[in-house]
């Protein structure tokens, strides 16, 4: 497996996950029998749980076009330094991300974001440059 698809695999399974703290902070927040019928979904999450949500919504969104590129760059055999390590960013700007939008350190999600972007934006440069279309 290419760095590239073990970094997909990755985010894929972090994305997956990101929505436990949330969902728990609910449970505390309203108890158990009202958070799973339905009864409290009107009432507000604490704070850090609201942005918690809000990262994990935005996740999701950045994941459809990072696999994309990833995808289509192991489609096209594009596999390169630069790919890995777009990748590897990908990963830990995206891990970072989420802990940074959460706790509400001021610039933490835009740096990051914009990290993450760069990253899918370098791995759909390498397939545009690495062969004829």
């Amino acid at each position: 497996m290419t760095t590239e698809l073990e970094m997909l695999t990755w985010v894929a399974g972090m994305t997956l996950l990101m929505w436990v703290p949330y969902i728990l902070a609910h449970i505390v927040n309203v108890g158990v029998m009202p958070a799973l019928t339905y009864q409290a979904d009107g009432t507000p999450l604490p704070a850090w749980a609201e942005r918690a949500k809000k990262a994990h919504r935005n996740a999701i969104e950045n994941l459809a076009p990072f696999a994309a590129v990833v995808i289509a760059a192991h489609l096209a055999g594009v596999s390169n330094e630069a790919t890995a390590t777009a990748a590897a960013v990908y990963f830990w700007t995206r891990l970072a991300h989420y802990f940074l939008y959460t706790s509400g350190i001021p610039f933490g999600r835009t740096i990051t974001f914009a990290i993450g972007l760069v990253a899918t934006f370098t791995i759909f440069w390498q397939i545009l440059t690495a062969a004829p279309m």
